[in-house]
């Protein structure tokens, strides 16, 4: 049995306590729900890959309270202090060269000599990590390489009876996960996600690098698999309408199925905010009919690059 705990004192308290115990927990934060284990404990992060069926080749994201708490586990540079004091909390992930007497598992870094750190800003993690008091590896709370969860119900729809509890702290409000950029050498992104590529920019005062549509063989950092946030049933995108059988998700005024437009309004914080959500409701509507999704255009600029890197990753070979 999987516990569902709600988001007060003492759901937190319960939740620090199974973490303790080396149990997982799923928890919001403000980008998708995570996958929390002990990240000191070999023991719990094992059971965080194999709960997920991930890659163990693919390191995981560790959360931790403050910058002060990062500076204990990673090496911040002027560049990384500048874009914790701009951005934490908040969904910024870096990739650091890790302390090596940090007390990491080895299994989070995936032996490499980085380690990619997050100062989530939701209040229930928050409060999660304050209440545990030490650093929490937390993947995406969904089984490898399907659709992320934004909602307590998309994580027990994957994991239920593999994790001991998840905390329904209700939708997430950003919808997609975390912008992941590497300081190790120059400045490069990794993965575009919540907190836009401009954004980064205008703060460290130079261009970025683009090394997310790369797809290595040996990740050093989460969602860089060429398929990836995947639905079970085929993704085509740039869809002007949907063919016979398709289930389609709209964008802007007049598009999409009943119930599945991204953003009438071509909001795209909207979009970002509902896209997994969709995808989930996309996919259940296709498996009952045996068809594929179709998803509209969505535009290419600022979170739009983050949602089109999902949806390329979704509609991937697999």
């Amino acid at each position: 049995m999987t516990e569902i705990l709600s988001p007060d004192a003492s759901g937190i308290a319960r939740a620090a306590d199974l973490l303790r115990a080396g149990d997982l927990v799923a928890f919001p934060t403000e980008t998708v729900y995570g996958l929390g284990g002990d990240a000191r404990s070999d023991i719990a992060v094992a059971r965080i890959f194999a709960a997920k069926g991930r890659p163990r080749f693919n390191p995981l994201i560790v959360h931790v309270p403050d910058a002060a708490a990062a500076a204990g586990i990673a090496v911040l540079d002027d560049r990384a202090r500048r874009l914790a004091a701009a951005f934490w909390p908040g969904p910024l992930t870096l990739v650091l060269p890790s302390v090596p007497a940090a007390g990491l598992s080895p299994l989070v870094t995936a032996d490499l000599p980085s380690v990619a750190v997050r100062v989530p800003a939701h209040p229930v993690a928050r409060a999660l990590l304050a209440a545990f008091g030490g650093p929490v590896a937390a993947p995406s709370a969904n089984p490898s390489g399907r659709i992320s969860p934004t909602r307590a119900a998309h994580v027990l729809d994957g994991l239920a009876g593999r994790i001991a509890a998840v905390v329904d702290g209700g939708p997430c409000g950003i919808g997609l996960e975390s912008t992941i950029l590497s300081l190790v050498g120059p400045a490069r992104l990794l993965r575009p996600g919540g907190l836009p590529q401009e954004a980064l920019e205008a703060c460290l005062r130079e261009p970025l690098a683009d090394a997310a549509a790369d797809a290595p063989d040996r990740p050093t950092a989460p969602g860089q698999l060429a398929s990836h946030y995947a639905p079970g049933a085929p993704v085509r995108l740039m869809a002007g309408a949907a063919e016979p059988g398709e289930v389609w998700i709209g964008f802007g005024p007049g598009t999409g199925d009943a119930g599945l437009n991204l953003s009438p309004g071509g909001d795209l914080v909207e979009a970002a905010a509902n896209l997994f959500h969709m995808l989930h409701e996309a996919d259940r509507r296709a498996a009952a009919g045996g068809g594929r999704i179709a998803v509209a255009p969505v535009p290419a600029r600022g979170l739009g690059r983050a949602i089109n890197d999902r949806l390329r990753r979704a509609a991937a070979p697999r």
